[in-house]
């Protein structure tokens, strides 16, 4: 154990606390432990003590080291603010020993880590647990079997379920490629410009694996040495695998009764499941509040950070330091336009009506019905040539981006309504109702909504994807959630496509696992408009009607 630091209270520290409209902040100390394991390895943790009275004990764990960027907006906010902060390193990270297999060790660990808090002379016997992305995970990995301790969560743009996250469309989120890039032991050189470079040749690296065909084999090469657990990810595509279920951390949802606040995005990669998460602890009666910005995943630290940092504090004042609640709503949702607040007593509110458009021939979005011999459309998926992403829900260069270059594709369809008369707020989850059939028995589906203005100029709003494995049928997809105006005199846009790569991996049209396989077969798409099985369905905020 290192002796605790002298007292401080960095400028950037107070700046955060201004902006984030919190009380002025109190200085503190921070000393460095080791905690142990079972297994004998010890994890490297950094221990925050503010120098006022504390008002509690909050946990976060993590694979991204314990430096400036990740403790600014977090550990610091949190002892600026009275409470005593453990930050530790998941094992085989930063300066933690062990072996390091990503979210297949982290619930055992974490119980140590709270049965080490437990012989400590300091800890009152009351925790609560904080972190966003794979911090959010850790929390999961500890709520599945919760301890006693634990007085509150607060779970940022975090899944519980990751196997879902790599596996769950039936197609690789390659994102996962990328992403373990930034995870595993300290930097190679306390020169910055020396880790830019590591970091710029590892990217390189990274993007071959991605863009091969096959992909394994490159990947079996690339990650050779240090992060070879990537190969079991990349190869394993079956959820029901026994080597995926660490990482499947449902079963938290069903048994605890933690006062949880569930802080998501509307752009973030893990949106889905953070709302999976608040639905179904409101449905149990589980105290839960849940708080979506107009975010990506980067804005955890970015543009979300200071309204986190407020509204995480405000919940750990009520549930931790003994304060009254300052939270209005149980839900609060900010509209695309990074503006707006609303204020709901659940998601998706109950005062929404469902409004239809049908697909015609054309590429026209109508509320009228289509003929009943209206004509099919149709496209060429090419994985040797893939539908490239734009925006969305990404780690990177995601979001509310202009996405008008799909329509000058010929390996989409495109659908548009007339411009509109009045405003129109969608609240809650498209959906989209496809009749349609390809030539192979094996393909993905990327759906989009986004918002045309009078310009022509499209901006992606929501989309969803999955795998479909029949050559002809009616298929129902449920877009991610939203919070959006559509301004009078623009249009709606549905876009139906057969990829978004890099997003997901190209679908060979093979039946394989798209990074094994070595033959790419196009793959023709066909919606049929006849009979009006083909429509877009969206919840319409009927108050403003």
């Amino acid at each position: 154990m290192s002796e605790a630091t002298k007292a401080v209270l960095p400028l950037w520290a107070r700046w955060h606390a201004r902006r984030a409209k919190l009380p002025k902040p109190a200085a503190w100390r921070k000393r460095s432990v080791r905690i142990p394991m079972r297994d004998g390895v010890t994890l490297g943790a950094d221990i925050y003590e503010p120098t006022v009275p504390s008002k509690g004990v909050l946990l976060a764990v993590g694979p991204y080291g314990r430096g400036f960027i990740y403790t600014v907006g977090f550990a610091w906010a949190f002892v600026g603010q009275g409470y005593t902060v453990v930050f530790a390193s998941t094992r085989g990270t930063a300066d933690s020993e062990g072996e390091l297999d990503p979210m297949r060790t982290d619930a055992r660990d974490s119980h140590d880590i709270v049965a080490w808090l437990r012989e400590q002379p300091w800890y009152p016997g009351r925790l609560a647990t904080v972190g966003g992305s794979y911090l959010g995970f850790t929390q999961w990995a500890l709520l599945a079997d919760a301890p006693d301790d634990i007085a509150a969560s607060i779970v940022v743009m975090g899944p519980h379920d990751f196997s879902r996250h790599t596996w769950g469309t039936g197609s690789f989120r390659t994102d996962l490629i990328g992403w373990s890039g930034g995870v595993g032991g300290p930097p190679e050189s306390r020169n910055p410009f020396a880790n830019l470079r590591v970091q710029s040749a590892f990217d390189k690296g990274a993007a071959a694996v991605i863009n091969a065909v096959p992909s394994l084999p490159v990947a079996q090469e690339f990650f050779r040495g240090k992060r070879a657990w990537m190969i079991d990810r990349m190869s394993r595509s079956d959820l029901d695998d026994p080597y995926w279920a660490p990482m499947q951390l449902a079963r938290a949802l069903e048994t605890i009764s933690t006062p949880t606040l569930i802080v998501a995005g509307w752009q973030d990669i893990f949106l889905p499941q953070s709302l999976v998460q608040y639905a179904r602890l409101r449905e149990r009666g589980v105290d839960v509040a849940l708080t979506v910005g107009a975010w990506v995943h980067a804005d955890i630290l970015l543009r979300g950070g200071t309204t986190i940092a407020r509204e995480s504090v405000q919940w750990l004042d009520a549930h931790l330091g003994g304060a009254p609640l300052a939270r209005t709503a149980a839900v609060r949702a900010q509209l695309s336009d990074r503006k707006t607040w609303l204020e709901f007593p659940q998601w998706p509110p109950a005062y929404t009506t469902v409004a239809t458009w049908h697909l015609h021939p054309g590429g026209r979005l109508d509320s009228g019905e289509p003929a009943t011999d209206a004509a099919p459309a149709s496209f060429t998926y090419d994985p040797a040539d893939p539908t490239p992403t734009i925006g969305g829900n990404l780690i990177a260069r995601g979001g509310y981006v202009d996405d008008s270059a799909y329509a000058q594709r010929s390996d989409v369809l495109i659908y548009h309504t007339s411009p509109l008369e009045g405003h129109l707020t969608v609240l809650g989850a498209p959906v989209v109702t496809l009749h349609h059939s390809t030539s192979l028995g094996d393909a993905d589906l990327f759906v989009r909504v986004s918002d045309v203005d009078a310009r022509g100029r499209s901006t992606a709003v929501c989309e969803a994807y999955c795998r479909v494995d029949s050559t002809a049928g009616v298929i129902e997809i449920v877009l991610n959630d939203t919070a959006h105006t559509f301004a009078a005199g623009h249009r709606i846009r549905l876009m139906v496509a057969g990829g978004s790569f890099p997003q997901f991996s190209r679908n060979p049209g093979t039946g394989e696992n798209p990074l094994s396989a070595q033959t790419l077969l196009p793959n023709v798409h066909s919606v049929s408009h006849a009979g009006a099985a083909s429509t877009l369905r969206m919840p319409i905020d009927s108050s403003a009607v």
